[in-house]
């Protein structure tokens, strides 16, 4: 992953630091919040990859079931908070993801 960032950014951030050095610690939170999220999404995509036998374009002869998307949804950790996952769906509503617990109840 590149990061770019021009020198006045980096400036204004170091200001902002200075002036609320409590702002360091919301500025970590939300970083490992989208980072978690993204994790467990991607997760959640192999394993529907799995499920399905084939990798993304793969096609299969006969009447097999296919990727449909995914819905967005909320999911709070211990300690981390409200995190937003991609949960995969697949066309006949078969895949039921075993990352996240089932039991686990999604925040809207």
């Amino acid at each position: 992953m590149k990061v770019e960032i021009s020198v006045p950014e980096v400036m204004s951030i170091f200001k902002e630091i200075q002036q609320k050095p409590e702002n360091i610690f919301e500025m970590i939170r939300v970083e490992v919040k989208e980072s978690v999220g993204q994790y467990l999404s991607k997760l959640m995509d192999l394993e529907r990859t799995e499920f399905l036998g084939r990798q993304w374009y793969e096609h299969a002869l006969g009447d097999v079931n296919h990727r449909n998307g995914s819905y967005s949804r909320n999911f709070t950790l211990k300690g981390i908070g409200a995190v937003k996952v991609e949960v995969p769906r697949d066309r006949k509503g078969e895949f039921e993801t075993r990352v996240i617990p089932l039991s686990t109840v999604f925040l809207k």
